[in-house]
């Protein structure tokens, strides 16, 4: 059964490359780019009230059927899971003029300068 020794052998060999393979993929997530935000999107501090009324840099607004919210993570977030909440956020509107799609900034992308601010 030489199989077993050999396997027994290369196992910490593997292990190691392994370990290796996430501390370069944890460094290299530590160092990606930033989200990617449409040129259109402005910046503001929301407020979810009762969703879909929302406030926009303390102005009255509202939330499109159907709008996303994404989290710091890229992950969809649910308008009532943040009532009472002052976030800062960047956003596009849809047509009609509702607010149709939120990025909740994290904090290193809310210290960034707004490129384009909430009129």
């Amino acid at each position: 059964m030489n199989r077993c020794l050999i396997t027994a052998q290369r196992t910490p060999r593997r292990a190691l490359l392994a370990g290796a393979a996430l501390v370069l993929a944890a460094s290299a997530a530590a160092q990606a780019p930033a989200r990617p935000f449409p040129e259109q999107a402005l910046r503001a501090e929301l407020v979810v009230l009762q969703p879909p009324e929302i406030t926009l840099n303390g102005k009255p607004d509202r939330l499109s059927p159907g709008a996303r919210i994404h989290d710091p993570r890229q992950l969809q977030v649910l308008s009532g899971s943040l009532v009472g909440q002052q976030l800062p956020v960047k956003y596009l509107r849809d047509n009609l003029g509702l607010v149709h799609r939120v990025w909740i900034l994290s904090p290193t992308e809310a210290e960034w300068p707004p490129q384009r601010a909430h009129p």
